[in-house]
Order: structure tokens, then sequence, then C-alpha cells
């Protein structure tokens, strides 16, 4: 599939590290959480104390500081919460629409390019995001807008919409567990061509019905990342 406008201009553009610039290109390791996954066989997906050893055992056995994974990955853990389940299978949501980045909670976020505030809420379902921020962003006469969630309580404080953010300023930090959605700690970063009417929010997680429309909407974070 050729990429979109939207798809190149990502690829042309030299966004400021999402977890700082301490934090390399080199230091990630790649991370699966898929059904796919015979490493999650003996991990209970709903237990977040669980999964946390595991990410951290995964990282640490592979010397690195952060990991990084989850675009289009179909996941076990949303069976866990009511909020991704439905009676048809076809209508389950565990199909993951951005890019997950794992590190401990606490750690910086910065904005990787320059734009405004459009929204931010704290996304309160089981499971959900949490604390969340929308960029919006005008470049090159291209319209997008970038997603941050799973972040600390903190970050939503204070907050105006339309205020200007600059490449490489810090956004937010990561939030724990507790008000996360119940995750190890990690940024869930998403590209959002049309945000439609939503605010402080968009799916993260797409059920199969709908997943072509989303792979069209929200293009794969590390055309912008540069991660792999």
């Amino acid at each position: 599939m050729p990429l979109s406008t939207l798809d190149t201009l990502l690829t042309s553009l030299q966004p400021y590290p999402l977890l700082g610039t301490s934090i390399t290109k080199e230091d990630y390791t790649t991370l699966d959480l898929s059904v796919k996954n015979p490493d999650l066989a003996d991990v209970n997906m709903s237990s977040s104390k669980e999964l946390e050893v595991f990410v951290w055992n995964h990282i640490a056995k592979r010397n690195a500081k952060a990991a990084f994974g989850g675009y289009l990955e179909q996941r076990g853990i949303y069976q866990r919460s009511d909020y991704f389940n439905q009676e048809n299978p076809e209508e389950e949501r565990n199909i993951h629409l951005g890019m997950d980045l794992w590190i401990e909670a606490d750690s910086p976020v910065y904005v990787p390019l320059d734009g405004t505030i459009h929204s931010f809420k704290n996304n309160t379902n089981y499971g959900d995001y949490g604390p969340t921020i929308v960029l919006e962003h005008h470049i090159e006469g291209e319209k997008f807008f970038t997603l941050y969630g799973h972040l600390s309580l903190e970050s939503i404080k204070d907050l105006k919409v339309g205020a200007e953010v600059k490449q490489g300023q810090q956004l937010a930090t990561l939030g724990t567990a507790k008000v996360n959605g119940d995750y190890p700690p990690h940024l869930h970063f998403q590209i959002i061509k049309d945000i439609q009417d939503y605010k402080g929010d968009y799916p993260g997680v797409s059920n199969q019905l709908d997943i072509s429309f989303y792979k069209r909407n929200c293009p794969d974070p590390n055309l912008l990342l540069d991660l792999i």
C-alpha cells in the first residue's frame, strides 16, 4: 500500500524523543504482548503486578532502559475488562492502535513536535487510558493529532485548551497502575488523522470489524518515531 501524504510527511520529520534524550534508540528493546507470544502463556494478564514483573524482567534481560511495541497487536489483556468486550466476538476490541513505550512511573514525557493542546481528560474506565492529553499539529499543510495516554494525574492539572506547546518541552509524566487504567507504567502514543468529535480521548483499541478504518486514520507511530 502506498504511503499517504501524512505518512510521507511523518517519515520526513525529526521529532524530539518522547522519553527525552537520555533514552536513545539503542536503549530500547521490542516487547510483544500479542496473543501469539508463547512467553505470556504463564502470565496472568488480569494482574497488572504480574504483567509488570514480566515487562521489567524482559527489559532487564536485554540490558535495555525501555521497551516499545504494540501497533496493530492483537492482545489478550483486554479480556479482563467489560469496557472492551462485546457478546459478538467480532465486536470485541483487542487490536492495539498505538505504540506503547514501557518505562518507570514518573518518567517525563516530552513534546515531539510543535503544536497546541487540543484536549485532555481522565478516562477512568477499567483498562482505559487514565489521564490523557491530545495535541493538535499543523505542519506543511497537514493537520493531525497525537495522543498521550496513561499519564499521571498531575499531568492534566493547570492545562489550557489551545495553549501552545513547543518541541522538546516536557508535556507530562507517566502514571502508576493506580491511575493509568491498571497497567504497568507506560506511555500509549497514537497518531490520529481525524479525531472526529473526541475530546481528551480516542479509541486506542479496535475490533476486527472496524480495523480497516482505524488503520487508515491512525498511522503507524514508528513512521514518526523510527524505533525499528
